[in-house]
This record gives structure tokens, C-alpha cells and sequence, in this order.
């Protein structure tokens, strides 16, 4: 079973990306944000796999670009009903903006800001903290000093994000307008600082 693979792009679509080791090329399929930042046509890369054989023999490789992307991959494949790789691969692709937000929601069994910051329906966040509540692994994708459990952060992010910002760098701003403000500010306040952060100079 392949697991790793270290490469050359050699080519790019919209799905999956064929990567040239030792004169041999492997169509990776990569969830939508990982395949963007995974790098240009013929660009070196590192990547986690996973294989899955479908119901007619066929088997495919699904990339990550870290550990913990691959685990999240494989709990949501494993543990949320009715899911396969494919399906597996779309969660992923939402929960991939910010995989320390994505766990902090579920394990907060917030369904409101899985709609609100990752765009699932209603009904998928619902299964989702159903399936995945007391199957995180504890630590595993950091959280920073801005509690992401707290009320004023949810409203923040609810901002941000409806502002067009990605939940990634949305969260980053967050963190440091948190720590220049203080635990006590408002999120009126930590939006406003963040902002000045997302702002183009």
C-alpha cells in the first residue's frame, strides 16, 4: 500500500494532480484547497496518500499535504455514516480553511458555526458532531490564544468570513488582534484590529 510519495508535478486539472517519481507518474486526488496550494506544474512536492478501491475494482489515490490532514481524512471516512473517500474528500475540503476551527466547532458541538464558517448544510454539521464529538484526537491541530469556544469569537469569525475572508487567515488576524487587545476586548474590538490586519497596505 502506498503511503508517501515525493515528486514532480508534471501535470494539473481540476481534481488531481499526476506526480512523476522514478520515471513512474501517480494521479493524486486532492481536495480543492490542497491541490491549489500544492504547488505549479513541475514543482517538487511531498505528500501523504490514501488508497481506496471502488465497488468496480478500480483503485484511486487521495493526496494530503500533512499528517493531520490524512487523519481527518481518515476519521471522516471511518466514522461518519455513509461517507466514502469521495464524500470524505468533499468534508475535508471545507474543514481543511482551519482544521484547529473545524475540530474546536465539533468538539463544541457547535452545528451553528460549521454552517456559518465551512458552509455545511444543517443537516451534514448535525451528523457530523454526532459522528466525530468524542473522536478527535486532543491536540492535534493547535489552537491559539484567542479561545475558539467563546462567544466573542464565533461572532468575529461570523464577520470576517461573511466579509469574504478565508477561515484561515481570518483566524490568524484574529489570534494577533487577541493578543494586542487582551482577553477582555469586545469582538467589536478584535474585529476592528483584525481588519486592519486583512487590509491590504
Amino acid at each position: 500500500m502506498l503511503a508517501y510519495l515525493r515528486g514532480r508535478i508534471v501535470h494539473k486539472d481540476a481534481e488531481s494532480a499526476v506526480i512523476e517519481t522514478n520515471g513512474l507518474g501517480y494521479e493524486v486526488f486532492f481536495c480543492a484547497p490542497s491541490l491549489e496550494a500544492l504547488g505549479a506544474e513541475g514543482s517538487t512536492v511531498e505528500v501523504f496518500l490514501a488508497e481506496s478501491i471502488s465497488m468496480y475494482g478500480g483503485t484511486a489515490l487521495y493526496g494530503f499535504r500533512s499528517k493531520e490532514e490524512k487523519q481527518l481524512f481518515d476519521l471522516l471516512r471511518d466514522a461518519v455514516p455513509n461517507t466514502g473517500a469521495k464524500k470524505a474528500m468533499d468534508y475535508l475540503g471545507k474543514a481543511v480553511k482551519s482544521m484547529a476551527d473545524f475540530t474546536a466547532a465539533v468538539a463544541a458541538r457547535d452545528c451553528k458555526r460549521l454552517t456559518a464558517i465551512f458552509g455545511f448544510t444543517a443537516k451534514t454539521a448535525d451528523k457530523l458532531v454526532s459522528a466525530l464529538k468524542d473522536k478527535l484526537p486532543q491536540g492535534s491541530y493547535a489552537a491559539g490564544a484567542f479561545p475558539a469556544a467563546s462567544g466573542a469569537y464565533t461572532q468575529a469569525m461570523n464577520a470576517l468570513t461573511g466579509l469574504g475572508f478565508r477561515a484561515g487567515e481570518a483566524r490568524a488576524a484574529l489570534e494577533e488582534a487577541a493578543e494586542e487587545a487582551g482577553s477582555a476586548a469586545s469582538a467589536e474590538t478584535i474585529i476592528r484590529l483584525a481588519l486592519r490586519r486583512l487590509s491590504p497596505k
